[in-house]
């Protein structure tokens, strides 16, 4: 073979190889994100062929698509939206979407690759194309309590519960919330409008505060996460004595420190590591942060999940924890300020881990995928997400978390339930900067587990403004949240 018909021939090669990587390319790795691509106008006119699924909750549809005699041939309703809007977020045709109606857009459409032979068979039957259903881990009652709690106290914030097991999802609720309908209808003059409405609220509904948002900061109940990280480094017992003064000069500042109560944890010269925990005091906690490694905290607080990336399958904004600087900010940040903020998410997910002997589950929003002649095609299971601290250490921690609930001057005692073990820490965060939460200074929080000998839920509440304007915006009450906590672990325990 002469030379330029051997040029010619690996010329012709190299191109039908490019070719074929290219066709591949399109064809396959990207064809989900072809197919996902809001430009993408062919997939538009697709969907509104098809009959998207149900988002079930207990089995019940929560959203779900109904016959129009308009072109798009269906609209996505939401029945109880408000409730569940955290939840499946909105769907419309041109305008967007959010939460399960966007991370489980392919399976809802039936375009997922799990649906392939599905479609073929669809097609050779002549079956009009339907997507297939998204059971959810949600319980309806817990669901409902939440909302009921944080309504009838007129408060804003968010509650999660979970299941420390398996790391389900048994509530998810953000308020204030909203009314999906409203953005979900084939009009897009009227989401358009209505989206703009929601956007300009000042109470920020569309944000999820569960999972996303500005984050908060978490106040006392990151205690529990010093308490774990000195525990299993050794730095600490839960009877460990630290001085007990009512109020320290921080290092190299000219900052005070002080209890919450702005006297000494407990009458006695020094005070242990649990009564720091019972009653929630600063100083020996910040006196015990300084005597770790600055990183000590923030590598334990990262092993439960803060500043790393979280899908269930919503996509969660990271909690952080950053390195102090100095043992200032050392102290300031292992009592939940400075930069310390998290989701309640993510501080359900450290009672979680200390409930489930130092495990954390990976939190899981779904529970399966149904196809519509109801054959389950996925089934998601329980998968370990970290083991930050070990049995003995959990078993630690858990117990001074109970004696926050049994003592009789413990913080927590509120999250008592007639015949049941419980564990809790409370939280009351100051805001900075006036920017937050309406220059309102406090935060409140609870977080806790339920049964302690048989854990079944571990739950998390954070409320805004020091409990809104019934309490003037300037409550200070651990109880709060406590209760909201209490009401939902109960709904989970009654089931």
């Amino acid at each position: 073979m002469n030379r330029p018909l051997r040029v010619l021939t690996r010329a012709m090669f190299v191109m039908f190889l490019a070719l074929f990587v290219s066709v591949t390319m399109i064809q396959f790795v990207d064809a989900d994100d072809l197919r996902a691509n809001d430009l993408n106008t062919r997939t538009i006119m697709n969907g509104y062929k098809v009959e998207r699924g149900s988002i079930l909750v207990d089995g019940n549809p929560i959203a779900f698509s109904t016959p129009t005699k308009d072109s798009y041939r269906y609209v996505r309703q939401y029945s109880d939206g408000e409730l569940y809007a955290p939840i499946t977020g909105y769907y419309s045709t041109r305008q967007g979407r959010t939460g399960l109606e966007n991370a489980m857009n392919q399976e809802l459409s039936g375009t997922a690759n799990s649906q392939f032979f599905t479609r073929i068979m669809n097609t050779i039957n002549g079956v009009d194309p339907q997507g297939s259903s998204v059971e959810t881990t949600i319980s309806a009652k817990a669901q409902t309590v939440a909302r009921d709690a944080m309504a009838e106290g007129g408060f804003e914030g968010a509650v999660v519960a979970l299941d420390p097991k398996t790391g389900e999802i048994l509530a998810l609720y953000s308020t204030p919330s909203f009314d999906p309908n409203l953005l979900s209808s084939n009009d897009d003059a009227e989401i358009i409008k209505n989206y703009r409405q929601l956007t300009d609220d000042p109470s920020k509904p569309l944000n999820n505060r569960a999972i996303a948002g500005d984050l908060y900061h978490p106040g006392s109940v990151y205690k529990l996460v010093v308490a774990a990280a000195a525990i299993e480094s050794g730095a600490a017992t839960p009877s460990t004595e630290f001085a007990n003064p009512d109020v320290i000069t921080l290092p190299q500042s000219t900052h005070p420190m002080q209890n919450a109560s702005r006297t000494t944890c407990g009458s006695g010269e020094t005070a242990t590591l649990q009564q720091a925990l019972i009653y929630s005091c600063n100083i020996p906690i910040a006196e015990l942060a300084m005597s770790m490694d600055r990183d000590e905290v923030p590598k334990m607080a990262n092993a439960f999940g803060f500043g790393q990336d979280i899908e269930i399958p919503l996509a969660v904004t990271p909690s952080v924890s950053p390195v102090p600087k100095d043992k200032a900010q050392v102290a300031l940040s292992s009592i939940g300020q400075l930069d310390v903020r998290a989701t309640p998410l993510q501080m359900a997910m450290v009672s979680a881990g200390i409930a489930n002997e130092g495990t954390v589950m990976k939190p899981q929003l779904v529970k399966s995928v149904i196809s519509p002649d109801l054959k389950v095609e996925q089934e998601f299971s329980a998968e370990e997400f970290s083991k930050p601290i070990s049995a003995k250490t959990a078993k630690s921690v858990a117990g001074m978390m109970e004696a926050g609930v049994t003592d009789p001057n413990g913080l927590a005692q509120k999250a008592g339930i007639d015949g049941v073990r419980v564990a809790g820490k409370t939280g009351t965060a100051e805001n900075s900067n006036t920017d937050d939460a309406n220059g309102v200074p406090f935060t409140l929080w609870f977080t806790g587990f339920a049964p302690v000998d048989n854990p079944k839920v571990a739950v998390a509440v954070v409320i805004e403004s020091g409990g809104g304007a019934a309490y003037n915006n300037l409550g200070g009450s651990y109880d709060l949240p406590t209760t909201v906590g209490k009401r939902v672990m109960e709904a989970v325990l009654s089931e």
